[in-house]
């Protein structure tokens, strides 16, 4: 869906670069659900077949612990299912959470889950949260053509860095979305006409709000599969109030046997193919073919707005809190993508910084990028990070021309020199 907003860009620019394109432009919902829909029922098939060539049992059914080394559960048609073995790996991941002390949020909200499973479109939209899930969805929804609102009660992007956070939604609120920020719902109501009236307080000016819309969306946080896993009896340890799962670097839980990985354990990184990176080392480490842990540090990971943010490392508020402002060199750029020239789009929020120790070696703490396909910038840029890259060798790196990605390997303008780091010709 994110690549159907980016099209809706692209046709606007592709005007400047000589294509004729007939007015107005129209966007289906429904051609566009059904495609995703398509796609994602293909996935689990191809997983099923996958198991089936592999010789793993599938079997599915919601099931819990009836003992250390025994789940229990029943089928859709009511017939029981008792797996044994002598190590378990839990990795139900998470759900979108609904506010419930919010009158009228489960009965009329719906939650990211829903959104790509709607068969007409959602109209206006109100998205509460201020999650990447959040600004995602408000942004593709924008891109698409729709009337896109985000109700924000704090910051936007809690532990990403925030400079770039700001920027994100600073191009958002460009490209179209509207904020409302440090607003907080009390209550949705149905109309007669259908739509959802929502209710909300303002926190700065101490008001009560009201505006209706076709669908409020909750994106408030995801909350860990775990309630109904009957951990308790089986002695599984939860941090009481996340319920996740806590869990050692073996991934092992309180009970030696018992494993978990991915959104339901503990300070970990709620990323998909983090879980699957420790489920694989899981895997082989239980089998005999490794005592490889997985390593947390330095995952990069992109916000897929319409500006695309992607990272991997430090932000630069935990570096100055790891190791000192004093101790951090930190080098910037603003600067303009080719494709943006002769389309003549506004590249204000095109930004990068690399966050670096001042020490002689000068190692990469963290590299932050805003632009167009910040997640296939990153990705590369990620390998040498991990590595113990230092400053000097990316400087040394001969940059692709032209690419947005080369002017990672020209950054030379300081914050602490305080000069313009906007990039030149020169």
């Amino acid at each position: 869906m994110h690549q159907a907003a980016l099209l809706g860009s692209a046709i606007k620019d592709a005007q400047h670069y000589g294509w004729n394109i007939s007015q107005p432009v129209h966007h289906t919902w429904s051609v566009m659900a059904q495609g995703v829909q398509n796609y994602v029922k293909s996935l689990n098939w191809g997983h099923r077949v996958q198991l089936q060539e592999k010789k793993v049992k599938y079997f599915n059914i919601k099931g819990s612990f009836s003992d250390p080394h025994t789940v229990r559960g029943l089928t859709k048609a009511g017939k029981e299912i008792v797996v044994t073995a002598d190590n378990i790996v839990i990795a139900t991941g998470g759900r979108p959470k609904y506010p419930m002390h919010v009158a009228g949020a489960l009965e009329y909200g719906i939650t990211s889950d829903d959104l790509f499973w709607l068969k007409k479109s959602p109209g206006k939209t109100l998205v509460v949260g201020a999650s990447y899930v959040s600004l995602e969805c408000a942004g593709f929804l924008t891109g698409i053509g729709l009337d896109t609102t985000v109700m924000m009660r704090s910051i936007p992007l809690r532990g990403f860095d925030q400079q770039m956070a700001s920027l994100v939604t600073e191009h958002m609120e460009s490209y179209g979305t509207k904020f409302l920020k440090r607003c907080f719902p009390t209550k949705v109501e149905k109309l007669e006409n259908d739509r959802l009236q929502v209710t909300w307080k303002n926190a700065d000016l101490d008001t009560e709000e009201t505006d209706s819309f076709n669908t409020v969306m909750w994106a408030v946080g995801r909350a860990p599969d775990t309630k109904t896993l009957n951990l308790e009896t089986v002695g599984v340890k939860t941090n009481s109030e996340t319920g996740k799962i806590i869990v050692d670097a073996n991934e092992a839980t309180s009970v030696p046997h018992i494993y978990a990985v991915g959104d339901i354990t503990e300070g970990r990184p709620e990323l998909t193919p983090t879980a699957i990176a420790a489920g694989k080392l899981l895997a082989q480490r239980l089998f005999g073919q490794s005592s490889e842990l997985m390593d947390y540090d330095n995952v990069p990971t992109t916000v897929f707005t319409p500006l695309e943010y992607g990272c991997v490392g430090l932000s630069e508020e935990a570096a100055v809190q790891r190791h000192g402002s004093d101790n951090i060199e930190v080098y910037h750029a603003y600067y303009k993508p080719l494709e943006f020239t002769v389309a003549e789009r506004d590249a204000t929020q095109c930004y990068m910084k690399m966050v670096c120790l001042r020490e002689r070696e000068q190692r990469i703490l963290g590299l932050h990028f805003i632009g167009p396909n910040a997640g296939e910038v990153i990705q590369g840029f990620a390998l040498g990070i991990k590595c113990g890259a230092t400053y000097p060798q990316m400087m040394k790196t001969v940059g692709i021309h032209p690419t947005c990605a080369e002017e990672v390997t020209k950054l030379h303008i300081t914050k602490r020199s305080g000069l313009d780091a906007t990039v030149t010709g020169c």
